[in-house]
């Protein structure tokens, strides 16, 4: 039997050598926080972005400390949440681009002078005849419904569409020779 001189046969058992240092969160943290920054800043394309995402994760370390300071390799459990806190914050974000471009307003071209004219001409047209003239040649409305609608007889909505088309013409016509000197 051979015995080395460090382990005496019957003696005490040998000495492990000193107990790892416990470690602390200030050096974990000042240990690891730039190099976590760096990664995150090539993972986002923003440092500020990085710097925020690692400052949560070492916080969410920090509240935890006790159990994460027990893990194999505390690290890697902040660089994971920092991780998916950086692609939760990419995700929300393109949702919320995703929204805003479905709530833009549809650019719609203006009204024609055309268009312009009409609605002029409309506006001084009476009532009566103004709500015929619309029922019956815009929402296509034959003259029984517009009757119907308005309690007259079909020959009163007769009389106001014809008294309409020819206050029409007279407003189109003047606001045409009107755009011909100009």
């Amino acid at each position: 039997m051979t015995v080395t001189r460090d382990a005496k046969v019957g003696g005490p058992p040998p000495d492990p050598g000193p107990e790892p240092p416990e470690l602390t969160f200030d050096g974990f943290y000042h240990a690891h926080f730039r190099g976590l920054v760096v990664q995150l800043t090539a993972y986002t394309g923003d440092l500020t972005q990085a710097q925020d995402l690692v400052q949560e994760a070492f916080c969410r370390a920090y509240a935890r400390w006790d159990r994460v300071a027990g893990y194999d390799d505390p690290l890697a459990w902040v660089r994971k949440v920092a991780w998916n806190l950086g692609h939760n914050r990419w995700r929300r974000l393109r949702t919320a681009q995703t929204w805003l471009l479905r709530q833009r307003e549809a650019h719609v071209a203006g009204p024609t002078p055309d268009r312009v004219a009409v609605d002029a001409a409309l506006a001084q047209l009476p009532p009566k005849q103004r709500r015929a003239v619309v029922l019956h040649y815009l929402a296509d409305l034959p003259v029984a419904e517009i009757a119907a609608q308005e309690r007259v007889p079909e020959g009163t909505v007769k009389s106001w569409l014809h008294r309409g088309r020819v206050a029409l013409a007279t407003h189109l016509r003047e606001t045409d020779e009107e755009v011909r000197d100009a």
